[in-house]
């Protein structure tokens, strides 16, 4: 049996060869330290109990369909975090819940592209992005991110790429896989070229909290509240809850001509039936009072001092450089090319994980054009830490390709 043919085009690289040897090591009893992907509950950093408890409490009340787009009292509490932010217009209507952001950006894709319709898309990316675009039958197009300047997208790249076929513009703030958070000037430069070409913008902030030292965080919705927009969100990262698959959509900036896109997207949740209900109900407790994630991001914080340690260790090794994330969970390292001469990063990460039995990812499967990056993640204690990055010093000081 043959695989549709529209899945060739697709890709998924940060969980696929790499992931797929690590596991046949894993089932011939080999112990891998797993830096991949940024799942917090492997590494101790659980769902806060109250959040726990809400669910629990009602799950008596869980077990059939809810509302195709998700409880209203969760679909309230989005709201009012939208509205807390600036989006002073988000009301309960325009909010469409998930089974995590994820599924919402496939299903955001699919009820707008036809067959060549092209989508910006950040390079490096999330590369759910660029593999749903393709998957929905788009073209990703990927515009730059300086590293030279903080991994601040390029305003004059990203226009340079529009074309008539161009519908919609990704951004993804705070940035997976860079930890950039992104400029006000930046932001409203590209919000303002969306705005002049007509082009849908895609919010991806599923790490709005998560950032360090003096970043601010802004929300795109609030800075452009006529153009149409859609920002998403959920608990996997914040609230440490990645299991729950818990995620929201909002919906800003559509006019009247706009409605035929929504009433497309609706469709496409009703088909869905309706998002797991158990989860819809850590929403409102999640999102409201007490912000457990402050304590994490903040001086003496377990994830503040991990990104500080993690950086320090990291750019302690010769010919490794790195921009020190201002949000999210990851180390964007470069290899400087003149040191590590490096021409198949992924292969770089599989001789790794067999010499080193340590799990990372390869830059290149974040739709990156050059071979010299490599993503860490420093949700592990800082001895796993100090163990993973001595074993990666110790395999580039006699790796060659």
């Amino acid at each position: 049996m043959k695989q549709a043919q529209r899945l060739k085009a697709v890709r998924y690289d940060i969980r696929g060869p790499v992931l797929r040897r690590a596991q046949q090591l894993e089932d011939a009893g080999h112990q891998i330290i797993k830096l991949n992907i940024g799942n917090p509950a492997p590494w101790g950093l659980a769902t806060p109990e109250p959040i726990m408890a809400d669910v629990v409490h009602n799950l008596g009340s869980a077990t059939g369909y809810s509302d195709a787009r998700g409880i209203y009292s969760a679909r309230v509490a989005v709201a009012h975090k939208y509205q807390i932010q600036g989006a002073i217009d988000v009301q309960p209507e325009d909010v469409m819940l998930g089974n995590g952001v994820s599924e919402l950006i496939v299903m955001c894709l699919q009820a707008l592209l036809d067959t060549g319709d092209e989508v910006l898309v950040p390079s490096p990316d999330y590369p759910l992005w660029t593999g749903a675009v393709s998957l929905c039958g788009g073209r990703a197009v990927h515009y730059r991110c300086d590293e030279g300047n903080g991994w601040q997208p390029d305003l004059e790249h990203l226009e340079s790429r529009i074309t008539p076929d161009t519908r919609a513009m990704v951004i993804i703030n705070p940035n997976n896989p860079t930890g950039a958070v992104y400029s006000r000037e930046v932001l409203e430069g590209m919000l303002d070229i969306a705005r002049r070409h007509g082009l849908l913008v895609f919010a991806d902030e599923i790490y709005d909290q998560i950032i360090y030292d003096r970043a601010v965080h802004h929300t795109a919705a609030a800075l452009a509240p006529d153009v149409p927009m859609i920002s998403m969100g959920g608990l996997s990262k914040t609230h440490r809850a990645a299991g729950f698959r818990s995620g929201w959509l909002a919906v800003t900036g559509f006019g009247p001509q706009d409605t035929d896109y929504l009433e497309g997207l609706q469709l496409l949740a009703n088909m869905r039936l309706c998002p797991n209900v158990p989860a819809q109900h850590a929403i409102q407790t999640a999102l409201g009072g007490y912000q457990s994630i402050n304590a994490l991001v903040t001086p003496g914080g377990r994830l503040y001092e991990q990104r500080e340690h993690a950086w320090r260790s990291l750019t302690a090794i010769p010919g490794v450089e790195c921009f020190k994330p201002e949000g999210a969970l990851y180390l964007f390292a470069r290899l400087d090319p003149a040191v590590h001469k490096i021409h198949d990063d992924e292969r770089l990460i599989i001789d790794l994980l067999e010499a080193k039995q340590l799990l990372l990812s390869h830059g290149t499967g974040f739709n990156i054009d050059t071979t010299d990056h490599l993503r860490i993640v420093f949700l592990a204690p800082v001895d796993v830490l100090d163990d993973a990055i001595g074993r990666l010093r110790s395999f580039l000081a006699t790796y060659r390709q």
